[in-house]
């Protein structure tokens, strides 16, 4: 970090919404780190580790990665089309195994996908284990078919659905009424979706298109128009 904003703040926020505990911390020399620590006070990133630039890259190299196992879930960041390869995927084995020749599952548009071949760093490897990134050259879609948060997984192995619940905590910073009827976006891992407000209490969205999460994934609501805080605030899926 090299400066101390609203956009700062709204990023403390945005990680204390996502209950993201464990982190590390750096700023540049021009950053006064009693106000930094003033202002990350009471939130998760209070308990990150700060480390001082020169030492940040060596701190991340030591970071052990986090591996889930189970069915494979594949988080998608892009798609595009590749001159005689056909449609490329690039994302991150979020969990399990992925294989060459596996069938999964687009969702939410529900298309069947082969792996037709998997690379990572831009070297072919036979299969990739969460939480590898990896490129994959697939057949059964186009770009047109996929969006960014898209999931490849199989069958049955996550929740779809157009309208939530949420065990909704308002943000403290967010001083704007809300109602029934307002609409929003609503912000579910990488995916963002129009919703509008069902009910408040339970907190219920309905929205535009249908979203894939895990049980106790954590939905952000977002108000973009918003001049002070963007983040209105947030919950667990129930």
């Amino acid at each position: 970090m090299s400066k101390l904003d609203k956009f700062t703040g709204e990023q403390i926020i945005a990680l204390d919404s996502l209950k993201k505990t464990e982190g590390i911390l750096s700023h540049s020399y021009d950053v006064d780190r009693t106000k930094l620590l003033t202002m990350i006070k009471e939130t998760v990133v209070e308990k990150y580790k700060i480390v001082e630039l020169d030492d940040l890259k060596k701190e991340m190299d030591s970071m052990l990665p986090i591996v889930k196992d189970g069915k494979v879930k594949i988080l998608i960041d892009h798609c595009f089309d590749v001159k005689g390869v056909g449609t490329v995927i690039l994302g991150k084995v979020i969990q399990g195994k992925v294989k060459t020749y596996d069938n999964l599952k687009l969702l939410p548009k529900g298309s069947d996908v082969l792996i037709k071949s998997i690379q990572m760093h831009d070297e072919p490897v036979y299969e990739a284990t969460s939480p590898a990134r990896v490129r994959l050259s697939v057949k059964g879609i186009t770009p047109d078919d996929v969006q960014r948060g898209d999931m490849l997984c199989e069958s049955n192995s996550v929740h779809m659905t157009q309208e939530i619940t949420l065990d909704y905590v308002q943000n403290q910073f967010f001083k704007d009424k809300i109602g029934e009827n307002q609409m929003f976006l609503v912000n579910i891992g990488l995916q963002i979706r129009p919703a509008k407000i069902v009910s408040l209490n339970p907190m219920k969205l309905s929205l535009g298109k249908p979203a894939v999460f895990d049980k106790n994934d954590i939905c952000v609501i977002l108000k973009p128009e918003s001049q002070t805080i963007r983040i209105v605030g947030s919950g667990t899926i129930i």
